[in-house]
């Protein structure tokens, strides 16, 4: 039993994560939502989650069938999670066929108008990886936003050669990059599996012109670190740009180097 997730202890984590994307400037207002799948949730740690109604899923998500998930609400303040959890969180228990679930939580909170793009990626992940808890994020990083605005639509390999060679703990936390996929209208099922399929591949994805989604089989907290790292990053590349572009990042050469010693396979340098 010990091994079953708490739901106080996630309620902690999604708190901590709204409040560094709020610090770094990524969840202006109500932008930005967070998910938490777990196989398993202890029935008499859902106090305060009260039933509300059984919801059809915009996504089949058979991976996730008879599992639970804990998702921040539409039009929720990242910010107001650490301090009122039940008016900015909800949770889902999924039927047995993956396409219903019995929505719990305060009387007028629903799920994001992203659940779809959130129970895409947990379905693909659990499904093909045999996973029992996962984390999903999605912010708006100014100064990674602003990068993929600058960057030609879909040159990924672009993208992270500009990104990646600014500090070394970069490619150690993306080590196979980061995709950048092509505007899509939010919360669309287009969006939904794009994300889903880049996914497999990378560890993070940046929605062109809109922001950025990552996920980490250690939950949350892991996913949050991933988005603090690519907006440092992308904060380096924004202030080499206001001063006339003087520096250069790591040499090609360096990032081999770096890479060969570590033992992180790549395609950019």
């Amino acid at each position: 039993m010990s091994n079953i997730p708490n739901i106080g202890t996630l309620m902690r984590e999604m708190g901590m994560v709204g409040q560094r994307m709020v610090e770094i400037d990524a969840a202006e207002g109500a932008a930005g939502n967070l998910s938490i799948y777990m196989r398993e949730l202890r029935s008499d740690k859902t106090e305060g989650f009260r039933e509300q109604a059984v919801i059809e899923l915009p996504v089949a998500t058979p991976a996730l069938a008879d599992g639970w998930m804990l998702i921040t609400g539409a039009g929720r303040r990242l910010r107001d999670i650490a301090d009122s959890p039940e008016t900015t969180l909800c949770l889902l228990h999924i039927d047995d066929r993956g396409k219903q679930a019995v929505l719990l939580g305060g009387s007028s909170v629903r799920p994001t108008s992203e659940l779809n793009s959130h129970l895409g990626i947990h379905n693909d992940q659990v499904g093909r990886r045999n996973l029992s808890y996962h984390g999903v994020v999605h912010a708006q990083p100014p100064h990674l936003t602003y990068l993929s605005h600058i960057t030609p639509p879909g040159d990924t390999v672009g993208f992270n050669r500009r990104l990646l060679r600014w500090q070394p703990e970069t490619i150690m936390q993306f080590p196979t990059g980061i995709a950048l996929l092509p505007f899509e209208v939010p919360g669309t099922l287009e969006q939904a599996e794009v994300t889903t399929t880049a996914l497999r591949s990378y560890r993070a994805a940046v929605w062109q012109r809109h922001g950025m989604v990552a996920r980490a089989d250690k939950g949350v907290r892991a996913a949050g670190d991933l988005i603090d790292y690519a907006e440092t990053a992308a904060r380096y590349v924004y202030m080499n740009l206001l001063t006339g572009e003087p520096g250069s990042g790591l040499s090609d050469e360096e990032m081999r180097l770096m890479c060969e010693r570590m033992g992180i396979e790549q395609r950019f340098f």
